[in-house]
């Protein structure tokens, strides 16, 4: 069960972080692997780490990811799988925020996910056949934190977006769905510093941050042909952090 072998996959953003352990754990499920990524220089080295190819990509730009989508379906005969995972969250207070975070935070979270979405449905429509899962996060549909605004605004965003969108394919063998991460330990996070860091440990009922794979390996079973009865539909991989009702609840 679950296997998706010989299943064509690809994955925006998945030089590194969390595309980077979708793409590892797809791969490990014996999927071909397309990672999509505007860093071609880490890309190439994580596809080359992975056993997968790479292709370079600007998700913001329409053209290209019609394009990237052209290629895959051309050179592998189909598409199978798409993870639209590429997204950005740098911090910025309303106070301080200026029209151009604003905006740079919607066009790389949301309207490129839009774009490659359209762009995949096209084959997969013709194939009567497809999975698009799309990388969203508990921030802005459940939780929020200061400085965040503008990015749980996007990810609130794609959540509207699947639930529609899954409806115009449901006839057509193509689910859309997302997973929803909580904390995990990237880059990004990092970057964050030590003391974000330890703060949302205490904040996790297990006491630790996610790793890139855990959200992963929920993508390869919406991925899965045995979850063609899921559609619109969103998987929360955060270690139980929205459960607590108080700081008291937290063992």
């Amino acid at each position: 069960m679950f296997s998706l072998t010989e299943q064509i996959a690809i994955v925006t953003g998945g030089a590194k972080g969390i595309g980077q352990g979708i793409a590892a754990t797809l791969v490990k499920a014996g999927a071909k692997v397309i990672i999509a990524d505007i860093d071609q220089e880490q890309g190439a080295a994580t596809a080359e780490q992975l056993g997968c190819a790479f292709k370079a990509l600007d998700v913001t730009s329409q053209a290209q990811c019609q394009q990237v989508v052209a290629e895959v379906v051309k050179e592998y005969g189909r598409l199978d799988i798409l993870c639209s995972n590429t997204g950005i969250f740098p911090q910025a207070t309303i106070a301080e925020m200026t029209e151009e975070n604003w905006d740079q935070m919607q066009s790389v979270n949301v309207k490129s996910m839009f774009f490659m979405v359209q762009a995949a449905l096209q084959p997969m429509r013709a194939q009567n056949y497809g999975r698009v899962v799309i990388t969203s996060s508990i921030t802005g549909a459940i939780t929020g934190y200061p400085g965040w605004s503008h990015y749980g605004a996007s990810k609130a965003a794609q959540l509207g977006f699947m639930r529609s969108a899954a409806l115009e394919v449901a006839r057509e063998g193509v689910t859309i769905n997302a997973v929803m991460p909580g904390n995990v330990l990237t880059e990004g996070l990092k970057a964050q510093g030590e003391e974000y860091l330890a703060q949302m440990s205490r904040s996790v009922p297990t006491h630790t941050l996610g790793e890139p794979e855990d959200i992963g390996h929920a993508v390869c079973f919406l991925a899965s042909k045995e979850a063609k009865f899921i559609t619109g539909q969103t998987i929360i991989v955060d270690g139980g952090q929205i459960l607590p009702e108080s700081p008291e609840a937290l063992l």
